[in-house]
């Protein structure tokens, strides 16, 4: 993948997140070609993306779209969740994906390994994202965060092309890093996420509520979840955690939270089940954190 003037890529979901750097990418003069269901792809290919932003602004762009991968890209940038992940793999063939980079910005840890056997293993990287950001209807876009922050992490054999990529969505305003370690990437993402995602969905209440009324209970979690990322061999800052819960606006919501108030699938296998598949693997008791996935599952059943 070369620096360029235009870079070609694929974006597999047209939500909160694919939808937000779909946007910024085609506004910054690259290919972007979206991925989806044919309701969703008649809707972007009338409509555009329409992005309303507490950091770029509104703006509207006019925006390709197709049911599936019919073209050479340099990048996939797949943001759909995980329950969604095997059906709308099935959007890029991997003859067609070729030599693209597969970038997955899934919550979670196990879904790095179902995208290598599938594409070659040596061209995904996964990546993590910080940002609020929904869509509250087909093509619309409302980012709440003044911030969209790109981690990625792969192969020593795809650098140069994590770096092109980087530097290009960087261009595009987002702030974007290269990772040495991927496997820390993923987990401390994971152990700052899942105490925010489970916890505002069992109490139904924004983080606000969940860092006052219940506090003892949000440390404890995230000491135990910690344990269980130490136990993989990665060591989390749980201050630092605890720092990052202090500093979001009293009425912010998990995407889980959202997911659950719309009545859409959960990421509850993603995060909790992947959780709990650590402990029980590595020997950490968890119960807390198990109460709490339970309750989060059996509500969603």
């Amino acid at each position: 993948m070369a620096e360029s003037t235009q870079l070609r890529v694929a974006v597999l979901g047209a939500g909160g997140i694919g939808g937000l750097l779909g946007a910024l990418l085609t506004r910054a003069g690259h290919r972007v070609i979206f991925l989806g269901r044919p309701d969703t792809v008649h809707s972007l290919r009338v409509d555009g993306m329409r992005v309303r932003s507490a950091q770029f602004g509104q703006f509207d762009v006019a925006v390709a779209a197709d049911t599936e991968l019919r073209e050479p890209v340099d990048a996939c940038l797949i943001a759909v969740k995980q329950p969604d992940l095997m059906s709308a793999l099935e959007r890029i063939d991997p003859d067609v994906a070729g030599t693209a980079l597969l970038v997955p910005l899934l919550n979670g840890i196990e879904h790095p390994g179902i995208l290598r056997k599938r594409y070659r293993p040596e061209l995904v990287a996964p990546g993590v994202i910080r940002v609020e950001s929904t869509r509250t209807e087909p093509g619309l876009i409302v980012q709440g965060s003044s911030f969209v922050e790109v981690d990625l992490a792969g192969a020593d054999g795809a650098r140069d092309q994590l770096g092109a990529l980087a530097a290009t969505l960087t261009g595009a305003g987002i702030v974007a890093r290269v990772q040495d370690d991927e496997t820390a990437m993923l987990w401390r993402k994971l152990v700052a996420l899942a105490p925010f995602a489970l916890m505002t969905t069992h109490y139904r209440a924004p983080i606000g509520t969940i860092r006052t009324e219940h506090r003892a209970e949000l440390v404890a979690v995230l000491g135990e979840i910690a344990e269980i990322s130490r136990a993989c061999g990665v060591e989390v800052d749980v201050e630092a955690a605890l720092r990052f819960y202090d500093a979001f606006p009293d009425l912010a919501m998990s995407s889980m939270q959202r997911d659950a108030q719309a009545g859409r699938s959960l990421e509850s296998d993603a995060i909790g089940g992947a959780l709990l598949r650590m402990s029980a693997l590595h020997a950490v008791p968890a119960p807390l954190t198990e109460q709490l996935v339970r309750q989060v599952l059996a509500a969603a059943s």
